[in-house]
């Protein structure tokens, strides 16, 4: 289920002047219509209870419609509005899932607040990219253990040169059998990354294998860099606004101690 765009002439009609959001003299009334919005898939209900350009504080490729289901699915199984002060939270589901969008009391009455709402989607965004990405090296190193099986060395590049299997990826055909790595990492824009995270095999001081991932956008994408070798244990580091500077500068797999294991 995916809540509609706007079409293009419509856009044109909308007014200049923002409307107001809409306020509530009681939160839950707040969260009831928002679910309602939600589940009906109600734009212009979503635009006066969020605001017009609430899009802008989504993730880049927009909402999530397995998300969205999920959402109503939980909500029906359960749901509550929790107050702390001024602000309060939608909490659905058996898993206590809560909603990312405060609602905050003003003078007018309670409303949804999507700046306060953008930093905590934004540190989920970043939580989910450095997960994925962490399961990327994973897969990377049961890629190159496959390699190893069938060429008995492994792999100096993720994406086999065209017409050769050099690589842990290469394109395949009905009836072939499937490459070690799938082709998730070569996006089909370049310089997009996978989950926001790019990729680069590193040289390992012994005779394995090592990769090193970090973010496409540091703050924006993720925030830590992470490295795996043969072992199959994952070290992350914070390498700062400079961290694509830094991981290309790598020559070895080698963390020293500002590099923490992440746990398994």
């Amino acid at each position: 289920m995916k809540m509609k765009l706007l079409g293009g002439i419509a856009l044109f009609m909308v007014s200049a002047f923002a409307l107001a959001q809409q306020n509530f003299s009681a939160p839950d009334q707040a969260t009831d219509a928002l679910a309602k919005a939600i589940a009906e898939q109600n734009e212009s209900a979503m635009n006066e209870l969020l605001g017009e350009d609430w899009r802008n504080f989504l993730p880049p490729e927009g909402v999530d419609p397995d998300a969205v289901d999920r959402f109503v699915r939980d909500w029906k199984v359960s749901h509550s509005t929790v107050i702390n002060g001024d602000i309060a939270h939608l909490i659905v589901g058996d898993s206590h899932w809560q909603l990312p969008i405060p609602v905050v009391k003003n003078a007018s009455g309670w409303q949804f607040d999507m700046q306060k709402a953008a930093d905590e989607i934004l540190t989920r965004e970043i939580g989910r990219n450095e997960l994925a990405a962490i399961e990327a090296l994973h897969a990377y190193v049961d890629a190159q253990q496959s390699y190893f099986a069938m060429n008995q060395k492994y792999a100096q590049k993720v994406i086999s040169t065209e017409g050769k299997k050099d690589g842990l990826y290469w394109p395949t055909t009905p009836g072939d059998a499937p490459s070690p790595l799938g082709p998730a990492f070569s996006p089909q824009v370049p310089g997009t990354g996978y989950h926001g995270y790019r990729f680069r095999i590193l040289p390992d001081k012994d005779t394995g294998f090592a990769m090193i991932a970090w973010p496409v956008s540091y703050g924006q994408t993720g925030v830590m860099s992470f490295v795996v070798n043969e072992d199959d244990e994952v070290y992350q580091a914070n390498l700062g606004s400079d961290s694509q500077k830094k991981a290309q500068a790598l020559t070895a797999y080698a963390p020293d101690k500002n590099w923490q294991q992440v746990a398994p």
